[in-house]
């Protein structure tokens, strides 16, 4: 499909979305029966899970809630860092794909498109959604799939006429995936941004050095430890770096709940949509994949 005029609707109209109370749910009973954890502890986290469910006042925030009941999770495990392992097993994992990957991009008759759609495929690795996914089918997939909104050559143009790139990265394991992309756009004043602190799978500037993301783009945090970019909570010095860029790039879900309605900036959404709440708001189906330009409204 073709580049769209479709716009995403205001934050007040799809964030409270009562399908997000569900998989909440389901995905923390996931992490529970892993945990380490007495039942009675168990049967505690759920009933002050449900409890922050009942606090929400007005429209849901779901990188807020996510954050919440994260925290909340560390509190009862003790482990500041739940996901630390598997994290570096993803980033491992990707690591030792990279040579492949790079030969692939190398290969291809545009090698733009190609890296872009690698980039997208890396969006699976996602353990707030589950831990169950097919990395290599995925890889397959995206190379042989249209995009179901591509403004991906309104992207590539806009790349060569910015002076300055902010990159708004996701997960481990997927930022591999970033970092051969950012290579293959090789701008001179191009920016990654991850989390301010360990959330979920999310990447933090521990992560990207660890997979050299230092040695081919500048990384900043964004200051705040919410699997997203919610821009009232980040840092000054990000908020700074955010509102100069002349090109957004927003990887994942997460990033796009957390900046709906609250930029007007041109943000270009690079994810695979995983869940039928984010393929309603961008009119498309699950397990799509999307490049999408779009002025994030304003409130």
């Amino acid at each position: 499909m073709g580049s769209t005029s479709v716009t995403i609707k205001e934050k007040e109209e799809i964030i409270s979305d009562y399908r997000c109370y569900f998989c909440f749910a389901r995905a923390f009973e996931r992490l529970l029966e892993k945990a380490d954890l007495p039942e009675e502890e168990k049967s505690g986290f759920a009933k002050d899970m449900f409890g922050l469910f009942n606090n929400v006042k007005g429209n849901l925030s779901v990188p807020l809630l996510s954050r919440e009941l994260h925290l909340l999770l560390r509190q009862y495990t003790n482990n500041p860092d739940p996901y630390k392992e598997a994290k570096k097993q993803c980033n491992d994992l990707v690591l030792g794909m990279y040579p492949s990957l790079k030969n692939i991009v190398i290969q291809s008759h545009n090698q733009f498109d190609t890296a872009l759609r690698l980039a997208i495929a890396g969006n699976i690795i996602d353990f707030g959604i589950g831990n169950d996914f097919d990395l290599q089918a995925t890889i397959e997939k995206v190379q042989n799939s249209d995009f179901a909104i591509d403004d991906s050559l309104q992207l590539q143009q806009a790349l060569t006429e910015a002076k300055t790139v902010l990159y708004l990265g996701d997960n481990c394991g997927e930022m591999v995936f970033d970092k051969l992309f950012i290579e293959t756009i090789v701008h001179p004043n191009l920016i990654y941004a991850v989390r301010g602190a360990p959330v979920i799978n999310d990447a933090t500037l521990e992560d990207a050095k660890y997979i050299g993301m230092d040695l081919v783009a500048g990384i900043i945090s964004n200051g705040y430890d919410a699997p997203s970019t919610i821009l009232e909570h980040c840092s000054s010095e990000f908020r700074e770096v955010f509102n100069r860029a002349d090109v957004i790039i927003s990887k994942g879900q997460g990033n796009l709940e957390g900046l709906l309605g609250q930029t007007a900036k041109d943000v270009y959404l690079l994810l695979m949509v995983k869940c039928e709440v984010i393929a309603d708001i961008l009119g498309v189906k699950k397990g799509d994949f999307v490049v999408k330009k779009n002025k994030v409204l304003p409130n």
